[in-house]
C-alpha cells in the first residue's frame, strides 16, 4: 500500500475532474488526495443562481459541447446523465445595421455552403465576390499561426470581420487578428486542403447528414445549471474518499523533494488554476502565457410587450466588431431553452460585454446598464425597461491564445520542477470538455510521477 499524496489546487471544472479522477481511475496508485479551493464554494467561473423564479439561470457558460466525449462521460460518471437537456432548434443572427440568418453550412463562421452565402444579405456584392474566389486561390500558409491573417487571405475582410470574427471572437471573447489558429481545432482541420471553403462543404454535408440521421445534439447542459456538473464531480469525489479545503488561498512551495501545500507536504501537485493566478515555481514559468480577457454577463428579464414578435424563434445574435459599441452578443435564453421559461411570463436574455481589447471591468453596474441599454434599443428598434437584471463581472474569464501559442505551452512545462503540473484553459483549450480533459490528463500524469516514488 502506497502513501502518496496529491494535491490539486483550483476546484473549478479543471480541478474537480483531476480530483476525481484521482480518487477513482489511480486509486490503486495514490493513497491521499486534497483539493483546495480559495472560495468558499466550489464552480470558479462556473455560476449560475434563481433569477426571475428560474431555479438557475447560468451566469457563465450556461452548455458545453456534447459532440466530444469529455463532459458528456463526466456527467454520466457523477449522475447527471439522465438530466441533460438541449437547446431549442432555433436560428442565430448576426446584426449588422439590422439582423441577417446566419447562412447555413458555416463551419465556425467559414462559408460553407456558397449558395447560401450569396443569398445573405449579411455581406455586400464586393465582399460575395472576393469571397467566391477563393476555391480557385494558390494554398495559404499557416506558419502565422494567425486566424485572422489566414482567414482574410482566404476570403477577403468581410467573411472574416461578419462572420468568423464575430461566432469565434464571440466564443473566445477575442480578436481573431491576434488569435492562434491551431487552438481552434474545428479551423485548424480545415487548413489540411487547399480550398477551406471546399472543406468547409465538406464538413457542413457531413454534419447535416448526421443531423438527419438522428444524431445526438450539439450542445448539453444539466437542467439545474452548470454549476451542478461542478458541485456533482465534488460530491463525487468527496464521497469516494476525497478531501476538499475550501477557504483555503494557499501557495505551493517546493520542500526538498516534495511540495508544500497549505501547510501540508504531497508528492505531486495539479494546479488548476489561471496562468495569471500561479504563484512561485509555477508562476515562475508561465510569463507569456497570462494574457486574458475580462467579460461581464448582463442578465434581463424583460416583459413579454416589450420584446418584439419578429424576434421570437430565435437563440440570439451576435455583433460584429466593426459596429460593436458594448455589447458583443445577446442570448435569448428563454427561447433557447424550455426551462428556462419564467413562471410568470416574460423573457429572459443575458447580454455579453466585454472583449480582448475591450476592457469593461473599469465600469459600475449602473453605468454597464446604462451601456447595454442604449446598444439593445439601437439593436432590437425598442426600449427597454427590464423587470429584472443581474450583473455578473468575470475578471480574466477568457485565456488569449496568441500565435503559437503551443509551442509555448510546451516549453513551459518543460521548466516546470518535478512533481508539478499545470491543467486548465490557460493552456488546453478553452470551452467545459476541454478542462475535463485537461484535468483528467494531467492527473493521470502526478498519479503515474507519485506511483514512481519511494514508498
Amino acid at each position: 500500500m502506497t502513501s502518496h499524496r496529491i494535491a490539486v489546487v483550483g476546484a473549478g471544472i479543471t480541478g474537480a475532474s483531476a480530483a476525481l479522477r484521482l480518487v477513482t481511475a489511480s486509486a490503486d496508485r495514490v493513497d491521499d488526495v486534497v483539493l483546495f479551493e480559495r472560495a468558499d464554494h466550489v464552480g470558479g467561473r462556473i455560476d449560475g443562481t434563481p433569477f426571475a423564479g428560474v431555479e438557475s439561470i447560468d451566469a457563465g457558460a450556461d452548455a458545453f459541447l456534447a459532440r466530444v466525449p469529455d463532459a458528456v462521460e463526466l456527467a454520466q460518471e457523477v449522475g447527471l446523465g439522465d438530466d441533460l437537456v438541449h437547446p431549442e432548434k432555433v436560428g442565430a443572427a448576426v446584426w449588422y445595421d439590422g439582423f441577417h440568418d446566419i447562412p447555413d453550412g458555416l463551419v465556425l463562421g467559414v462559408p460553407g455552403n456558397p449558395l447560401a452565402l450569396a443569398r445573405s444579405g449579411l455581406l455586400s456584392w464586393r465582399g460575395k465576390a472576393r469571397a467566391a474566389i477563393e476555391p480557385v486561390l494558390p494554398r495559404t500558409t499557416t506558419e502565422p499561426d494567425n486566424i485572422g491573417r489566414y482567414v482574410r487571405a482566404r476570403f477577403g475582410n468581410e467573411v472574416h470581420e461578419r462572420l468568423v470574427d464575430a461566432l469565434v471572437g464571440s466564443i473566445y471573447a477575442t480578436d481573431t487578428d491576434r488569435f492562434s489558429l491551431a487552438e481552434i481545432p474545428q479551423l485548424a482541420a480545415l487548413t489540411d486542403e487547399r480550398s477551406l471553403l471546399l472543406a468547409a462543404r465538406r464538413v457542413a454535408r457531413r454534419n447535416a447528414g448526421t443531423a438527419s440521421a438522428g444524431a445526438a445534439p450539439i450542445f448539453a447542459a444539466p437542467r439545474g445549471g452548470m454549476n451542478r456538473l461542478v458541485t456533482a464531480t465534488v460530491d463525487a469525489f468527496v464521497g469516494a474518499g476525497g478531501h476538499l479545503r475550501l477557504g483555503a488561498d494557499v501557495e505551493v512551495l517546493p520542500a526538498g523533494t516534495r511540495w508544500e501545500v497549505g501547510g501540508e507536504l504531497f508528492d505531486a501537485v495539479v494546479c488548476a488554476l489561471p496562468a495569471d493566478r500561479l504563484t512561485g515555481p509555477a508562476g515562475a514559468s508561465v510569463p507569456d502565457l497570462q494574457d486574458r480577457a475580462d467579460v461581464v454577463m448582463v442578465t434581463l428579464l424583460v416583459d413579454d410587450a416589450e420584446f418584439p414578435d419578429r424576434l421570437l424563434g430565435r437563440s440570439g445574435y451576435l455583433v460584429p466588431k466593426p459596429v460593436q459599441r458594448d455589447v458583443t452578443a445577446v442570448s435569448f435564453g428563454s427561447q433557447k431553452w424550455a426551462h428556462w421559461t419564467p413562471p410568470g411570463g416574460g423573457q429572459i436574455l443575458r447580454v455579453s460585454i466585454g472583449r480582448d481589447g475591450a476592457p469593461v471591468l473599469h465600469l459600475d453596474d449602473e453605468e454597464i446598464m446604462t451601456r447595454v441599454l442604449d446598444d439593445l434599443r439601437r439593436q432590437i428598434g425598442v426600449s427597454i425597461t427590464p423587470v429584472e437584471h443581474r450583473v455578473s463581472r468575470w475578471p480574466g474569464a477568457f485565456a488569449q491564445y496568441r500565435p503559437h501559442h503551443r509551442r509555448r505551452v510546451e516549453q513551459m512545462r518543460d521548466r516546470l520542477p518535478a512533481g508539478l503540473f499545470v491543467a486548465g484553459s490557460s493552456y488546453d483549450g478553452i470551452g467545459i470538455p476541454a478542462c475535463v480533459r485537461s484535468g483528467r490528463a494531467f492527473a493521470d500524469r502526478a498519479a503515474t510521477f507519485g506511483a514512481d516514488l519511494p514508498s
